[in-house]
């Protein structure tokens, strides 16, 4: 299976903007507390559907499992755009992620 980057979600993320633009909040710092917001409930979403149905069922049963994985790509639409809006690149993440592992990695 081909990878899927940070880099290429926030292109989908752009093409998404431009196509609504005036419609949807645009990406820009103003509008990233708002976005967050959004996150956070399709994070309530998934976690729904694990609590409604247990996660052995989420993970197994066919349409829940779609549901799951439906609402997990949500999340991660507006994570980008909270990207986005803040002007976060993927070097930048990539590197803030990679120096918080190192400190986790040798926590204890």
């Amino acid at each position: 299976m081909e990878k899927f980057s940070i880099g290429e979600m926030q292109e989908m993320q752009k093409c998404l903007q431009e196509k609504y633009k005036g419609r949807w909040k645009p990406n820009v710092p103003e509008t990233g507390a708002d976005k967050l917001l959004y996150m956070i409930g399709e994070i309530g979403e998934v976690i729904d559907i694990i609590k409604k149905n247990g996660a052995e069922t989420a993970c197994s049963d066919e349409t829940l499992r779609r549901d799951l994985i439906e609402e997990l790509a949500d999340v991660l639409m507006y994570y980008n755009d909270v990207l986005l809006c803040y002007g976060i690149t993927e070097e930048e993440l990539k590197k803030s992620y990679t120096e918080k592992f190192k400190r986790n990695i040798n926590r204890w």
